[in-house]
């Protein structure tokens, strides 16, 4: 097959992709674009799948980043469908499955992750459903009628949006985890133990333990657990986190960790290749460490930068500083953070009304490193101010702070 040339290349169909096209053409109005994404869809937003797309707040046509127009103004040539596998950095090429070649002056890989499977029998029975994509949306909201039932496993991000999602629609929900309580990773125990309880009020059964093998009969799936429990259900919904992908840059050589590293530019070790987004293992510099942050403002503002990068001229690069902030719905209870918010870290809260309204602060010897509004609005800002000022803070002096 002949081989196609391209000023830029973007591997990865996702926010951190689409991005990345805004960010080029705002340097480079005329250089030619390649978008491919092992997806059918165009780009899309992902929140929606387990929040507004349930609650009747927006509908699929609503998701999408751009529309389809955007990519025909702006010379963008899509392979959708197409799932890019391989990477020679020295000659400047990627090829597909196909057997289809490309050559680039800039890459950007913004592949983002893959949902972590389960290592036990049954756990690639057609219909389970490890909850990422659009078609998971699709297939999930199909057969989520009023009565039916689901066992959602995991209990961080994706498997408590999505069985608070389930239960306001009137699905029988039962959540499986080990941790002691809900969103363990991320809220101090007050606040998790009372979101526990509130998903339990809402008819959610939560089971602490972890499942052992999946089968199926009929058109039920059977669940069992390591204790000999064994749940019976309609839908069996995943939602244990994700793997950065990374096969593209380790089979090229470049130099990977938690994520494919890059530096301040976010050039990876090969300075005329990026990442951006859920796989991208950046030097997080209001925080003074390297971290990989896989939220929808963090992939949004990423893949930007690193597509204005792209399409600077030498010497014109500009340091990724943006603080990523994040967000969920659970039920009425809804918050924004910035910030590391890592529940291993010493927290101190300020509740105006106790583990409902008001503001969880993470510290690291005196000094905030993270802040949780919870369902306080308006304050992400004012929160990354907190955070660069780095300075130690009492508790006296952190209760007067969104008062």
């Amino acid at each position: 097959m002949a081989e196609k040339v391209y000023t830029y290349v973007i591997v990865g169909g996702g926010l951190a992709g689409a991005s990345a096209v805004e960010g080029i053409r705002e340097r480079d109005k005329t250089g030619s674009i390649l978008l491919a994404g092992s997806e059918r869809h165009l780009p899309y937003d992902r929140p929606p799948l387990t929040k507004k797309l349930w609650f009747g707040q927006k509908k699929v046509e609503d998701i999408f980043i751009h529309g389809g127009d955007f990519y025909g103004k702006n010379a963008v040539d899509l392979a959708l469908e197409e799932k890019i596998t391989s990477l020679d950095a020295s000659k400047k090429t990627v090829a597909d499955e196909k057997g289809n070649t490309y050559r680039f002056e800039k890459l950007l890989i913004a592949t983002g992750g893959v949902p972590r499977k389960l290592p036990i029998p049954g756990a690639d029975l057609d219909g389970i459903r490890y909850y990422r994509y659009l078609d998971d949306y699709l297939r999930t909201r199909e057969k989520a009628k009023e009565g039916s039932s689901a066992v959602v496993i995991g209990g961080g991000f994706i498997g408590s949006e999505i069985a608070a999602a389930l239960a306001i629609n009137k699905v029988h929900v039962t959540m499986v985890y080990p941790e002691p309580y809900i969103c363990s990773r991320v809220f101090p125990e007050g606040l998790g133990r009372a979101m526990q309880s509130r998903f339990m009020e809402r008819g959610v059964e939560i089971v602490r333990d972890v499942p052992a093998s999946f089968s199926q009969k009929g058109d039920l799936f059977m669940t069992k657990t390591k204790q000999g429990g064994e749940l019976e259900s309609e839908m069996v919904i995943v939602g244990i986190g994700i793997a950065p992908s990374m096969e593209l840059a380790r089979g090229a050589g470049l130099e990977t960790g938690d994520g494919i590293i890059v530096n301040e530019y976010l050039q990876t070790s090969n300075p005329e290749i990026y990442a951006a987004g859920d796989n991208a293992f950046f030097p997080y510099q209001a925080l003074g460490r390297p971290m990989r942050v896989e939220h929808w403002d963090n992939a949004l503002n990423q893949g930007r930068w690193a597509g204005r990068n792209m399409g600077a001229g030498a010497g014109a690069l500009e340091p990724y500083a943006y603080m990523p902030y994040f967000f969920s719905d659970l039920f009425e209870f809804g918050y924004e953070a910035v910030g590391d918010v890592d529940s291993r870290l010493e927290t101190f809260a300020d509740w105006r009304k106790e583990n409902d309204t008001g503001v969880v602060y993470y510290l690291e010897g005196g000094k905030v490193r993270g802040a949780m509004m919870c369902n306080v609005w308006g304050k992400v800002d004012a929160a990354r101010e907190l955070i660069k000022k780095g300075g130690p803070m009492p508790a006296e002096d952190l209760r007067a702070v969104f008062r």
